[in-house]
């Protein structure tokens, strides 16, 4: 079971971004579930990200929205970074 870190931009960009739509809300929430029992589960599409952004990983909520993240020390803790449309997070 992974934890869930959440950063303190992370924190602003989900109030932003994801609370005042309650569908993504739900989206994101079932995504977290999945992401917490299986982190490479095959509906998340997770990747590492290259560039400027080497070294974090993304997964998708839904067809737009992402979530950027670092895998800490230990792979069953999780630094959640960044959420938002493709444009907004990369």
């Amino acid at each position: 079971m992974v934890k869930l870190v959440w950063d303190a931009s992370f924190k602003r960009a989900y109030k932003k971004r994801v609370s005042p739509n309650t569908q993504l809300k739900q989206l994101f929430w079932d995504s977290m579930e999945t992401f917490c029992e299986n982190p490479f589960d095959a509906r998340l599409k997770t990747h590492k990200l290259t560039g400027k952004l080497a070294g974090l990983w993304a997964l998708s909520v839904d067809a737009d929205c992402r979530v950027v993240f670092k895998f800490l020390k230990d792979k069953n803790e999780v630094l959640l970074i960044d959420i938002g449309s493709h444009e907004e997070v990369y």
